[in-house]
């Protein structure tokens, strides 16, 4: 009794799998006589039970189906007749996956330990064939504004050089290939799918660079920053800064963003080693980049040295806002410093007219650069909220001047009524 149940146990199970080869049969009638919707039914059944999905021939009669999509799409289009696009990309979408499915099964070895991949030359062949569609059908859904989707055609086009199946020089590895790759970056990040946007960009950045019009390789380190900030992963941030800075010393990016983290982080030493590199890399961005390092002075009380930067800057260009203002404020701090100790230490009088004379003559030193600087924000329109802080300092260096003894109550006057039309 035992044994009849056994044999009657691998009979029925010899059955399903005859009856499951015979939906996989069906199917493949189904794609010959161009009925895809019966085909994909029947293919996805046997893709879901045991007895033939792991047969590769299941997944490369999937693949097939996704391909005849395509093809009947294509040809269509190439005779002139009406195509449907959204029909034809998504069945050379359709094919891929099925096709790389069909491939891993077929390299499994046998019970002896063989290898006979038989579906693996006709599946290299298509998709050769159909490589450079999946730049198409990326532009197609990108148009459309399916981000993602775009992004998936973009990096299909990127992985099939790469695959197990093909040889080393089997595909052109050109520009445009570079180009591609950054499309499905970018793509990534504009459907906002950030962690697969950073897994292309790592991706990118470990593969050989080919140079091309599209992008520079520095652009793919600057997308790896923004990624980790998106992330908020600062620590990765400043590695990816230090890289970049390293390896494209000229960046306009990596370097003025490191100085900005340090300078926030109160790391002023950095941040001046880092802005040395900056000006000798951009030596016409003086401006900023000589008033940044002179503000770094001036904050540790180095103000000979903060004057020979802004000076640097306005040598270059006399009219740099940043500079004047700077320059302007650094004179100011020193008058308001040698006021206020000869307010609270001096006793004797001829210490303390000496005193008064260098403070006059700091605020002197100021007054030029401060005027310069609020006839330039007028003369450029500048918001009410700077103009009016440029006049409050103006204010306070003719109030001090005056009394001190330098008349300047007209020049005050003035600036008040300045002051208080815009109040």
């Amino acid at each position: 009794m035992r044994k009849f149940l056994i044999l009657s146990l691998v009979t029925t199970l010899s059955f399903i799998a005859c009856a499951q080869k015979g939906v996989v049969k069906d199917a493949s009638r189904s794609l010959k006589s161009n009925d895809l919707n019966e085909a994909r039914t029947l293919i996805k059944q046997a893709t879901e039970h045991e007895a033939t999905a792991n047969d590769p021939e299941t997944w490369k009669l999937a693949g097939d189906i996704g391909d005849k999509a395509f093809e009947n799409e294509r040809t269509n289009e190439m005779v002139g007749k009406k195509s449907n696009p959204d029909v034809m990309y998504n069945g050379l979408y359709e094919l891929y996956k099925p096709y790389l499915k069909a491939d891993s099964l077929a390299e499994l070895p046998d019970s002896k330990g063989r290898v006979k991949n038989k579906v693996r030359k006709d599946i290299a062949a298509t998709l050769k064939a159909n490589h450079p569609f999946y730049i198409n059908g990326g532009i197609h859904f990108n148009e459309k504004q399916n981000f993602k989707k775009a992004s998936e055609f973009f990096e299909i086009y990127w992985n099939i050089p790469t695959l197990d199946m093909f040889g080393e020089n089997e595909f052109t590895i050109d520009s445009t290939y570079q180009t591609i790759k950054y499309y499905s970056i970018i793509t990534a990040i504009q459907g906002e799918d950030h962690a697969r946007a950073l897994k292309l960009i790592k991706r990118a950045v470990d593969e050989p660079f080919i140079e091309n019009s599209a992008y520079k390789e520095s652009d793919l380190y600057e997308l790896l920053a923004s990624e980790y900030i998106q992330a908020g992963d600062s620590a990765s941030y400043m590695e990816v800064l230090d890289v970049g800075a390293t390896k494209f010393p000229e960046s306009k990016y990596f370097i003025p963003n490191l100085i900005n983290v340090y300078i926030r982080e109160g790391e002023n030493e950095k941040a001046l080693n880092y802005l040395d590199q900056a000006i000798a890399n951009d030596p016409s961005n003086s401006c900023d980049l000589n008033s940044v390092k002179a503000a770094l002075y001036s904050e540790k009380g180095e103000f000979a040295k903060a004057e020979d930067e802004y000076k640097k800057a306005l040598k270059q260009d006399e009219n740099c806002n940043r500079a004047l203002e700077g320059i302007a404020v650094s004179y100011i701090l020193q008058a308001q410093n040698l006021k206020d100790s000869s307010a609270q230490q001096m006793t004797d009088r001829k210490l303390q007219a000496e005193n008064d004379k260098k403070t006059i003559e700091f605020y002197m030193l100021a007054l030029p650069h401060l005027e310069k600087y609020t006839e330039n924000l007028k003369a450029e329109n500048a918001d009410e909220s700077t103009l009016k802080s440029a006049l409050i300092k103006l204010q306070n260096v003719y109030y001090n001047l005056s009394n001190l003894g330098v008349d300047k109550s007209k020049e005050l006057d003035i600036v008040e009524e300045q002051l208080g039309t815009n109040q």
